[in-house]
């Protein structure tokens, strides 16, 4: 078991300019990732784009790639959260199977550094697993999941991305839930901002069995869908059986069919807020990107090895804030 610690592990540095100053801009010898994907007007993804294709502006001001890959060999960890509250009870062994298999292939197909961890959340948020690549753990300790009433959704997004933070290359957040919360100490806004510190991308895939506005939480899959949108994930509806392994295989793909590319902000102007807007677009305009819309203060610079987090071992209970 292990305890969370409420406090961000990032320091940000804020500088106040006197009005009667010049604007002052930035510059900055850490290396911002971003993670892309590009998709043409049928929804196919384009995985054959080069540096050349893309533009990245950085609080309004164009940046210089410096860091390009086509089907990144970064590591991935990825967090998988699953709702077991009173709610999604009925659903959960189809959700669990259907989670099992997206494992399975994750880990086939991916690197011997990919890494996932586990995550349960009801009216508390327990970690699983720690992160791994040892699928017959997953799986065992995934079929033994059970869960009681509360939905505490935002409380493990925000604790999951803390973890997530922790660790090399790329960062995903995969979500299981029917889009509701009751019992979350954490609000919608520092969920995202939790997952922005740590450069995670969201997808959620709210599992509805109610197909009709009337009686669905319209307002927890609206929530979910922004996360998704401001990380450059994107959200899923599907229902139990064929479609929900198909949004697994979807977000697989998606994993494989990624660009990341890297700069050092060059003559960024500084503002009073620690966000620095990101945009990212490519220069040929029939096609569309998913890429997250900013980052917090400076960036990490990338340049350590990947492994497990120093928080790994039995599974515990996270300590959500009072």
């Amino acid at each position: 078991m292990f305890h969370w610690r409420n406090s961000c592990l990032l320091a940000v540095l804020a500088l106040t300019l006197p009005a009667q100053q010049p604007a002052t801009f930035k510059v900055n010898v850490s290396l911002v990732h971003v993670i892309a994907t590009v998709k043409n007007k049928s929804g196919q993804l384009v995985g054959e784009l080069t540096k050349d294709d893309f533009e990245i502006s950085d609080n309004g001001a164009r940046q210089e790639i410096s860091v390009f890959e086509r089907q990144t060999d970064q590591p991935l960890s990825v967090a998988l959260l699953i709702d077991v509250s009173g709610s999604t009870a009925k659903d959960l062994k189809f959700e669990t199977d259907s989670a099992s298999r997206f494992l399975k292939a994750l880990l086939a197909e991916g690197k011997p550094d990919d890494r996932v961890s586990i995550f349960k959340f009801d009216d508390s948020v327990t970690r699983i697993t720690p992160f791994t690549h040892d699928f017959t753990l997953l799986d065992t300790r995934l079929k033994k999941i059970s869960g009681s009433a509360g939905t505490s959704l935002y409380d493990a997004i925000y604790l999951s991305a803390g973890e997530l933070e922790l660790r090399q290359g790329r960062k995903v957040m995969v979500i299981i839930s029917d889009g509701g919360n009751t019992t979350s100490s954490y609000d919608t806004h520092q969920a995202l901002e939790a997952a922005q510190l740590a450069d995670v991308v969201i997808y959620p895939l709210v599992v509805m069995p109610i197909t009709s506005d009337a009686g669905r939480n319209i307002g927890g899959e609206n929530a979910l869908t922004f996360m998704a949108e401001r990380t450059g994930g994107r959200t899923f509806l599907p229902s139990l059986g064929k479609q929900l392994d198909k949004a697994f295989d979807d977000i697989i793909s998606e994993l494989r069919t990624e660009y990341y590319m890297g700069f050092y902000p060059q003559g960024v102007p500084l503002t009073k807020e620690h966000f620095h807007l990101l945009k990212v677009q490519v220069k040929k305009p029939e096609l569309q990107v998913s890429a997250r819309n900013g980052y917090y203060g400076d960036a990490e610079d990338g340049s350590g090895r990947p492994g497990d987090s120093p928080v790994s071992g039995l599974p515990g209970q996270l300590r959500k804030k009072r």
